[in-house]
C-alpha cells in the first residue's frame, strides 16, 4: 500500500537513517526526497535560488543511499518563510499524492530530547497523509542502530475497539511484510474494582474475537488487555514486547482532537521510544 513515499530530510543523522530504512520497505516503488529551506532570521541577505541549487546536489547524494532495484527516486527543494516548514511538507505530500510521509523523530535542532522536533510534531498534528516517525536506539559509541530492518516484523496495534480502530486494523493487515501483530486494548475506565473487572472481561472477549479473525488469514497474533492510562501502557507494552513498530489510528472513539489527531495517538507519537505509524482516518476512508 505504501508505494509512493515522501521523505522529509534536514540532512541530520536521523534523517539519513530514515532514507536507509525506507529503501527496505516492502512494495515501495517511488521515493521523493524533500528538503525545505527557510530564511535564517539573523541573516541580512538570503539567496534562496543559490541555496536551492546547493541543496539539490546534497539530495542527489542522499538518493544514492536507496540502492534497492526498481525504486524511482526524485529530489525536491522548496523554500519558505521561517516557521512554515511543516506546512510545506504537508503541501508537497498532498500535491504529489504520496501514500506515506516518513520523518525522523529528531532533527538538527533537537538532539537529546525524547520528544519530537517541531517540524515532525506539526506534520503529525496537521498532516492528512499516513505518517511514519522513525526512532533509533542510540548506542554507547553515539552511532545509531536502526529499528527499521523489517519495520513491520512485530507491530503493536493499540485498539479502543471503536469503528475507527477497526478501519485502521483492516488497513494495517493489508500491508506487505506484516510479521506479528500484538493486539492491545487498554482499560482506562471504571469507578470500582467490580466495574473495572467487568470492562476487562468484555474487552478480553472482543480482543479474542479480533485475534481469531486475524489468525484465520494467517497473521501471527498476540493479544493483551491491560488496565492503566492509555499512553503510558502503550509505550510500556511496546518495550516489553520489543516491537519494531507501533501502528495506531489517528483518531479513536473519544479522541480529544489536537489539530487532525486524537490525544492518545499524538502523545504516543510524540514520546514513544519506538517507531510510530500514524494511520489517518481520512486516507483510510478513501481506501
Amino acid at each position: 500500500m505504501f508505494e509512493k513515499v515522501l521523505i522529509a530530510t534536514d540532512f541530520s543523522a536521523h534523517a539519513k537513517k530514515v532514507i536507509e530504512c525506507i529503501g527496505e520497505m516492502p512494495g515501495l516503488k517511488e521515493v521523493i526526497l524533500l528538503n525545505v529551506i527557510s530564511r535564517d532570521p539573523l541573516a541580512r541577505v538570503w539567496d534562496p535560488v543559490s541555496d536551492m541549487k546547493d541543496v539539490e546536489k546534497k539530495l542527489e547524494e542522499e538518493a544514492k543511499t536507496i540502492r534497492a532495484p526498481g525504486i524511482a527516486v526524485k529530489v525536491k527543494v522548496v523554500s519558505v518563510l521561517e516557521g512554515e516548514v511543516a506546512s510545506a511538507i504537508n503541501k508537497v505530500a498532498m500535491d504529489e499524492d504520496v501514500s506515506l510521509v516518513a520523518m525522523g523523530a529528531r532533527g538538527r535542532s533537537l538532539i537529546m530530547s525524547a520528544l519530537l522536533g517541531s517540524a515532525s510534531r506539526n506534520v503529525l498534528r496537521f498532516g492528512k497523509t499516513h505518517l511514519l516517525i522513525m526512532r533509533y536506539k542510540t548506542l554507547e559509541d553515539s552511532t545509531m542502530e536502526k529499528y527499521c530492518a523489517r519495520v513491520f516484523a512485530k507491530v503493536l496495534f493499540p485498539t479502543d475497539l471503536s469503528q475507527q480502530s477497526e478501519v485502521a486494523l483492516s488497513f494495517l493487515k493489508s500491508l506487505k511484510g506484516i510479521g506479528e501483530i500484538v493486539l492491545l486494548n487498554v482499560v482506562s475506565k471504571g469507578e470500582t474494582d467490580e466495574e473495572i473487572d467487568a470492562n476487562v472481561a468484555l474487552a478480553k472477549d472482543k480482543v479474542a474475537e479480533i485475534s481469531q479473525s486475524l489468525k484465520a488469514i494467517g497473521i501471527q497474533v498476540t493479544s493483551k488487555v491491560v488496565v492503566g492510562q492509555s499512553t503510558e501502557v502503550i509505550k510500556s507494552e511496546a518495550e516489553k514486547e520489543d516491537v519494531s513498530l507501533i501502528a495506531i489510528s489517528s483518531q479513536g472513539a473519544s479522541a480529544i482532537k489536537k489539530g487532525r489527531i486524537g490525544s492518545t495517538a499524538y502523545d504516543v507519537a510524540n514520546s514513544a521510544s519506538r517507531p510510530v505509524l500514524i494511520l489517518r482516518q481520512e486516507k483510510m476512508a478513501a481506501y
